[in-house]
């Protein structure tokens, strides 16, 4: 009885903090896309360390490769770094 309490405290203790970490990254996007509308509307542009060499995989076809190099030189999650390609080609 008492292992059976204990497991059901660590579940909803599981549940609560993934909850509060589902709300955390929420917030963060908002907050970045915000922050991507503030930098478009003052025409200021991200450097992206290493472009050069991004943007001739993606004049290779090399996709894959080119959304590797973005997510090593900025550290962009998948996601990020797939939509950041496709918008230089």
């Amino acid at each position: 009885m008492g292992i059976l309490f204990l497991a059901c405290l660590v579940v909803l203790g599981m549940w609560a903090v993934q909850k509060d970490i589902s709300r955390a990254e929420r917030t963060a996007a908002r907050v970045e896309r915000k922050l991507d509308l503030v930098l478009q509307h003052l025409d200021l542009h991200e450097e992206i360390p290493g472009k050069e060499g991004i943007v001739a995989l993606v004049r290779e076809g090399k996709t894959v490769q080119a959304v590797k190099a973005y997510r090593e030189a900025t550290g962009a999650g998948l996601l990020e770094a797939k939509q950041a390609v496709d918008r230089l080609t």
